[in-house]
């Protein structure tokens, strides 16, 4: 298989890089030259943004595109054009904020979606996924694949949220943790994704698919348990409940990172039918695993994860740990 990667150097784009050359494909990255592409990669530079930004991909022809863009939808349709006779398929990395909200628990691709165009520069996140999607489906038609994300976590992340309960797990002491122990969540590990992603499109597979674990696959206690284990055990989670966190003005998501509490937004976030992506063949690791991998690899940085600019670093500061604490 010959892939064409736009990215490939971050996250999820560096995940699936890297599960195409351990199988051997022939992997072509086209990125704007920021970061270093794996080892075994071709390099391609362009800036999508930029007028002539696309002109490195004006010749040449691949098996499968794959493209997690996440700006203005105009770039996803460009490129999609520019591509659509020369490439067998094009697996986009859209995002279940595709939904309108609020969406029920249990709701499947088919539910109510955003409203998105394809010729619009960029408005918002969910509006943005969803007008990329339709300039995919435009331009491929059934040869386009719709990988609809949920909370995406594992090495490489970018975003710090799991990178911050493990650094902060690994300072130890006293660590509000958000409640109930036992709410369920739901998310992907970034390697399962990639390794779902590259097999459905080889087997053809078009439309779309949510993509997170099912239901209770994991859950607050299980997640963050794994991360004061694996981080030496010092830390002490005291477990808190949501009213008090609502009281003390902590917002979930951001300064508690990858928690909702129950009710319509915990529905809307964690509450997807996957029996689609199952039936198609997703596995999804142990959560265990996803968080001791991630802290093998953030240990080889030093603790000091990358950070995306256009994304503002989750956490809560020590004020309000101790204000939740009671201190």
């Amino acid at each position: 298989m010959k892939l064409l990667m736009l990215g490939g150097t971050e996250f999820v784009g560096r995940a699936i890089t890297e599960d195409a050359l351990s199988r051997g494909w022939d992997v072509t990255v086209f990125h704007r030259g920021h970061h270093a592409p794996p080892p075994g990669t071709t390099a391609l530079h362009g800036d999508r943004t930029a007028p002539g930004g696309l002109d490195a991909l004006a010749e040449g022809e691949w098996d499968l595109v794959v493209d997690t863009w996440g700006g203005a939808p105009t770039a996803v349709r460009d490129s999609a054009r520019l591509l659509a006779d020369r490439v067998g398929r094009y697996a986009y990395i859209s995002s279940r904020s595709v939904h309108a909200y609020p969406a029920r628990a249990g709701l499947d691709e088919d539910g109510p979606l955003v409203d998105g165009s394809p010729d619009a520069d960029s408005v918002a996140y969910a509006e943005d996924k969803r007008g990329a999607e339709i300039a995919v489906v435009d331009a491929f038609a059934d040869r386009a694949l719709l990988v609809r994300a949920g909370l995406i976590l594992g090495p490489y992340e970018n975003v710090g949220r799991l990178p911050w309960w493990l650094n902060r797990t690994a300072r130890g002491g006293p660590l509000p943790a958000p409640g109930p122990r036992d709410l369920p969540l739901q998310y992907v590990d970034v390697r399962d994704l990639a390794h779902w992603t590259l097999d459905a499109a080889e087997a053809g597979r078009g439309g779309p698919y949510n993509l997170v674990s099912p239901t209770g696959h994991a859950t607050m206690g299980s997640l963050l348990e794994a991360c004061a284990k694996v981080t030496g055990g010092g830390a002490e989670l005291r477990w808190t409940d949501p009213a008090r966190i609502e009281a003390a003005g902590v917002q979930p998501w951001t300064e508690l990172p990858a928690w909702m509490p129950e009710g319509e937004m915990h529905d809307h976030m964690y509450g997807a039918d996957v029996t689609k992506a199952l039936a198609a063949g997703l596995k999804c690791r142990p959560v265990g695993e996803t968080v001791a991998d991630t802290w093998a690899w953030l240990q080889e940085l030093g603790g000091i994860a990358p950070q995306r600019p256009d994304r503002p670093a989750p956490g809560m500061s020590a004020e309000q740990e101790s204000a939740l604490l009671g201190l």
